[in-house]
């Protein structure tokens, strides 16, 4: 997926190393507070968030502390978002390897969020539990700011001037016209809800199970592509901070993002996680739940609000990111520096294609058993459902080579049904 912008918004493409060795050096941005508020009012109760300010990615070391923040909007019950604020986090650091540097970690980590991803899904089917959830997951570290994210979540990031941007991107079969290309082209159906008589009636939805959405986690009783590989975009903030606004979608069928980021321009993170969901029911009323996480990065020379989200009259434009496909050549790639304004985007990828997802972003310095699987983390022996590159196992056949790292059978066969290559139910690793 690549950003569209102007030619005169560019800057020079920067390098990951380059971008964070300014920040070690000190260069007047030295690690930045991280403060936070949330708020939230619950109809069905199915809204769940998760906040981890004070995570250390090297044990006993705080000069490898990052904060992790996440909503979790459940469907058809609880349990997948509950399961999912439980396990996700703990699945996305088993797959980042251990003794890798700063650079390497934030180099790994969107490598490492589709793997949590994937395998969180996984475990939660096992349970056979029909309850689905959307998830979207931030990392902070220093200005370095990863998101990752299926279903309808949002996130959107405010920053100098007024300007607003989007970080997420919706999986919403009524709006995603690549997602339902994906769908129809894996096995699945779109189409609306026909009640008697052939009259069609809301929005679209997947078949079998009536999802809206193309991407979540959990959701056992639909097909397989509705899948759970999360859409990652991972972007550097300028030394002015900025503001994240995290929320379901009770937020955001009410609110802009640009009406919720004025909503609460100059205050202190809690009141404005407050003030956002006061003004979303102002707008529509109680028709869902809606939760609401703001995330304040602030230089470490200020200590309330980033200066850059003081109230300004007439400086708030909203900055859209325009999705579209990226050539094979260059999916993945962390060289590619896009600005957004004075944001630094380091990287960007929404395929569901796992095999795209899991072989590029891996630090080469990582010294990983060979047959470790990329998702489950789980070492087997040699040819024991051996799924490599070069070397077929169990589930390969000549027609579905597979260019990523080793998959063990179970998971193997889980991407296998999510491209359609598979019946469903009665073959994946549930």
């Amino acid at each position: 997926m690549a950003f569209a912008a102007s030619e005169g918004n560019l800057s020079p493409a920067l390098p990951l190393a380059t971008l964070i060795g300014r920040e070690l050096r000190g260069d007047g941005t030295e690690r930045p507070h991280v403060r936070y508020g949330h708020s939230g009012f619950a109809k069905r109760g199915e809204d769940y968030f998760l906040v981890k300010p004070d995570c250390l990615r090297v044990p006993g070391d705080p000069s490898s502390s990052f904060s992790v923040f996440a909503v979790f909007d459940g469907h058809n019950g609880v349990s997948a978002a509950v399961f999912s604020k439980e396990k996700l986090l703990e699945h996305v650091m088993s797959a980042v390897p251990e003794g890798i540097s700063r650079e390497d970690w934030l180099q790994a980590l969107p490598r490492a969020l589709v793997a949590g991803f994937v395998k969180t899904d996984i475990d939660f089917q096992r349970k056979g539990e029909t309850s689905g959830t959307t998830a979207t997951l931030v990392v902070v570290d220093g200005f370095t700011v990863t998101v990752a994210s299926v279903g309808d979540s949002r996130c959107i990031l405010d920053t100098q001037g007024g300007e607003v941007s989007l970080l997420t991107v919706d999986h919403r079969l009524e709006e995603n016209a690549e997602e339902r290309e994906r769908v129809t082209a894996s096995g699945g159906e779109v189409s609306r809800l026909n009640l008697c008589g052939g009259q069609e009636v809301g929005p679209l939805r997947c078949w079998p199970g009536g999802l809206c959405l193309s991407r979540s986690i959990g959701d056992t009783d639909v097909g397989e592509f509705i899948v759970p590989i999360p859409h990652v975009k991972q972007v550097k903030l300028p030394n002015t901070g900025g503001r994240l606004i995290i929320a379901s979608d009770g937020i955001w069928d009410a609110l802009s993002s640009e009406s919720a980021a004025q909503a609460c321009r100059g205050l202190r993170a809690e009141l404005a996680a407050k003030l956002v969901v006061k003004q979303a029911l102002k707008t529509s009323g109680l028709k869902d739940d809606t939760t609401c996480v703001v995330v304040d990065i602030i230089p470490s020379d200020h200590c309330s609000t980033p200066p850059a989200l003081s109230p300004k009259k007439n400086q708030n434009k909203l900055k859209h990111l325009i999705f579209g496909k990226r050539s094979h050549s260059s999916v993945g790639k962390l060289s590619k520096s896009a600005s957004l304004g004075s944001v630094e985007e380091i990287f960007e990828e929404g395929s569901a294609m796992l095999e795209e997802r899991l072989g590029s972003n891996f630090p080469p310095k990582a010294n990983l058993p060979p047959f470790r699987c990329a998702i489950c983390q789980v070492d087997q022996e040699p040819f024991e459902g051996l799924m490599t590159d070069n070397v077929g196992g169990c589930c390969s056949t000549p027609s579905t080579p597979w260019g990523g790292p080793y998959l063990c059978s179970g998971c193997r066969k889980k991407n296998d049904a999510m491209e359609g290559k598979r019946s469903n139910r009665s073959t994946t690793c549930r």
